[in-house]
């Protein structure tokens, strides 16, 4: 017979599926309408199948609050696309923005799925990373095959083991004064941010195109510029290893001003993406032993912050902000 104490949802189990609620039922519209609008079958397949499997993730999710009588968010329906309006993005774009959501969420549901404590949960969480593996991997391939995939930069293969012999190698400067060449764990974290960023920036700048209100499209403008500042910033650091920085022309906003996503929609992807953005800089910070790149990435790390809660406190304003599920204020009871 099972301990009552082990069924019961614990209040992280709460939070993350609420979360993933969230995120999930804005990728089905967003993603779907991305798929009603591709132009290409194999592109169309790749999305109209993600749009499917996550369906039934959602259904997973919406059952589990269901059967703890908790109320099901709000989050975001039909109500948030507009069918009618024209593609604000390339096929490419669509397969590229996929496939950089799944590589962040391999990440996410990993750290969800050792959150979890209930098998019902641990279940659904290890469906989720599945799916984001599976996604990842076929639009890579696409993107391949469309040759329009940046990689990161080849290095000569190593001939011997070396072990660090001098202290300067954490300060990254050489005998005569010049910083050293990046390593390939700084190169990757590097180019990853990079790649992020560059998808970031042809992001906002389609949503500054469409936003309705004046005040969002100003956020989505600096949003852009932000990004192409850390493209900038981070593509100076590749070039002084003599190293070319990631560049794709693939993948880019239309010239439509017809919105074809809420305010709110837009506003609240934005907000997830500064988020995965953070997390992407505190692993680059994490694993690079050149002491100035913590400190570069540490500011770009602040800005995106800022950016973030410039954005929550813009959807507050305007009501678009559900507010996550709270813990019991018991200062509150006991007065009332």
């Amino acid at each position: 017979m099972a301990n009552l104490t082990e069924t019961k949802i614990t209040s992280g189990e709460i939070g993350i599926l609420w979360m993933s609620y969230q995120a999930k039922t804005l990728l089905a519209q967003m993603l779907g309408l991305f798929a009603r609008k591709a132009t290409d079958q194999k592109a169309k397949d790749i999305l109209t199948h993600y749009v499917s499997e996550n369906e039934k993730l959602i259904a997973e999710i919406k059952r589990i609050f269901e059967n703890e009588k908790a109320v099901v968010p709000t989050a975001f329906d039909s109500r948030d696309v507009f069918d009618d309006a024209p593609s604000l993005f390339d096929d490419v774009f669509h397969v590229m923005f996929l496939r950089i959501l799944s590589k962040t969420k391999l990440g996410f549901n990993s750290v969800h799925l050792s959150m979890s404590y209930r098998k019902d949960i641990r279940d659904f969480f290890g469906k989720a990373l599945r799916l984001s593996q599976d996604t990842f991997n076929i639009c890579t391939d696409y993107l391949t095959e469309q040759g329009v995939l940046a990689r990161p930069p080849y290095v000569s293969m190593p001939k011997e083991v070396e072990f660090i012999e001098a202290k300067k190698y954490m300060s990254g400067i050489q005998l005569l004064g010049n910083k050293r060449t990046l390593n390939t764990l700084e190169i990757s974290y590097i180019f990853f941010i990079i790649e992020s960023n560059i998808m970031g920036m042809q992001l906002t700048t389609g949503f500054a195109q469409v936003a309705k209100e004046k005040e969002v499209r100003d956020y989505f403008l600096k949003g852009k510029e932000l990004a192409k500042k850390i493209v900038s910033d981070l593509s100076d650091v590749i070039l002084q290893s003599d190293i070319q920085p990631p560049a794709t022309w693939a993948g880019k906003a239309t010239d439509t001003v017809v919105p074809p996503f809420s305010d709110k929609m837009m506003m609240f992807l934005s907000n997830i993406l500064s988020s995965y953005a953070m997390a992407g800089n505190a692993l680059g910070m994490a694993f690079s032993m050149r002491s100035d790149l913590p400190i570069k990435l540490s500011v770009i790390a602040k800005d995106t912050l800022d950016y973030a809660r410039e954005g929550g406190k813009l959807m507050i304003k305007h009501k678009w902000l559900e507010e996550p599920p709270q813990m019991e204020d018991r200062n509150h009871l006991i007065n009332s």
